[in-house]
């Protein structure tokens, strides 16, 4: 995004990307801070960087950066020299430093986390919060080596991904063990999450799930001018195209579809590239072999991306593995109806199969087409139960409401050490 592509009356979105920001604000009711409040220099470790451009770790850790940055506290956001994102050294009032990487499929992660980690000990944050399983790798050095207390929060078993191989596995399965001895303090987006390490350390985990921003509404123009999707006029999915998302599956399953909805063509937007997976994201494309109903449009954000959640018949999920997904979440805060794997993340966010929000076994191709054909049969039904949905799941995933949530971890650990 650029700042010509910036509505000119959105000051505040023209100030972020020019690298400006408003001065920090204090919390709206100081009567609201929790016992023995102060502010911490909080260093954020694990994600590729910010602004997000894509990624459910990148979107989180943004969302709470700024909203702890809100609440009076100093936020560093360490961000690696690869990621291809505007320039700036400050975002949305949170600080940003970038430090060297390897960019390699194997050595990307780990490589940042340790710069990062150097970088941040001499820095002299109150608080590493490492993001993701790979970082931990590098978190007993300020856990052991130093005063500062270390937070983890668990965005999805990493180790069980199935782009890895058996050494990046062996070395992720390291990562996951220390995720489970080594912080302070464990944070888990999802129930589930935390049940397993529950399960598998026998130590408890904060329970902070991911929150969801306001949806904007954006009329279908550039999805219509750059890859020929209409309003209602094509199923969506969101993601990096890595195998645990099924992209595949969900291919094979819409090609067995009748080509046209209410008389007219309908498509799948394939949204996401490739995350160290190129071998996958050919696949994918020889699946949708020549069928001009199936569209790759890449990443998208910003307004783009709100365009293709705003003007889809529908959203589908068929993951194998996910943490608390966010993509998720959001087509459900934006009225879409939605089709999932009944994996227990999915399931934790749409409860059971019904109108608005059907589930199906996962792996199984003829049980997607089988929802498939339900949600597309009777879309106003399914559109009064997905909104109806979002409106609950609103209500209760905020952002807000974690930082908040963060912010007394934050201040318990401190106050320990």
């Amino acid at each position: 995004m650029t700042l010509n592509e910036v509505d000119a009356e959105d000051t505040d979105a023209r100030l972020r990307l020019s690298g400006i920001v408003r001065p920090r604000r204090s919390p709206e009711n100081v009567d609201d801070r929790p016992t023995g409040w102060r502010p911490l220099r909080i260093a954020m470790i694990g994600q590729k960087g910010m602004p997000a451009t894509y990624g459910g770790i990148e979107r989180h850790v943004e969302e709470l950066s700024a909203r702890l940055v809100a609440l009076g506290h100093e936020v560093t956001v360490y961000c690696r020299n690869s990621y291809d994102a505007m320039p700036m050294d400050q975002y949305r009032g949170v600080r940003l430093r970038h430090t060297r990487t390897v960019a390699t499929k194997h050595l990307d992660a780990i490589a940042h986390a340790a710069t990062a980690t150097l970088a941040a000990l001499t820095d002299k944050p109150d608080v590493v919060h490492y993001h993701g399983i790979g970082p931990g790798l590098v978190a007993p050095l300020p856990r052991y080596l130093s005063r500062v207390r270390v937070v983890q929060t668990i965005h999805g078993l990493d180790n069980q991904r199935a782009k890895w191989g058996r050494l990046a596995r062996a070395v992720l399965g390291a990562a996951h063990w220390c995720s489970g001895r080594v912080p302070d303090v464990r944070i888990a987006v999802s129930r589930t999450l935390a049940g397993h390490y529950q399960d598998r350390f026998g130590t408890d985990t904060r329970y902070v799930p991911n929150g969801v921003a306001e949806q904007r509404r954006v009329p279908a123009q550039q999805i219509t001018s750059r890859f020929g999707l209409t309003e209602g006029g094509y199923l969506l999915l969101v993601g990096r195209l890595v195998p645990e998302k099924a992209a595949d599956l969900l291919i094979r399953a819409f090609r067995r579809l009748p080509a046209a909805l209410d008389g007219a063509d309908l498509k799948l937007a394939i949204v996401g590239g490739s995350s160290f997976s190129d071998e996958y994201v050919r696949v994918l494309r020889e699946a949708a072999g020549d069928d001009p109903r199936i569209v790759f449009t890449g990443f998208a954000y910003g307004d783009l991306l709100a365009e293709l959640y705003t003007n889809a018949a529908g959203f589908v999920q068929p993951s194998r593995l996910e943490g608390l997904p966010l993509t998720l979440l959001e087509a459900c805060a934006y009225g879409l109806p939605v089709i999932a794997s009944d994996i227990p993340p999915h399931v934790e966010l749409l409860g059971s199969d019904d109108a608005g929000r059907r589930l199906f076994r996962d792996g199984d191709e003829d049980d997607l087409v089988a929802a498939l054909s339900r949600m597309l049969a009777e879309p106003r039904t399914e559109r009064l139960g997905a909104t109806l949905h979002g409106g609950r799941l609103r209500s209760q995933y905020s952002w807000d409401t974690a930082a908040r949530e963060i912010e007394r971890v934050y201040l318990s650990v401190v106050k320990r050490s």
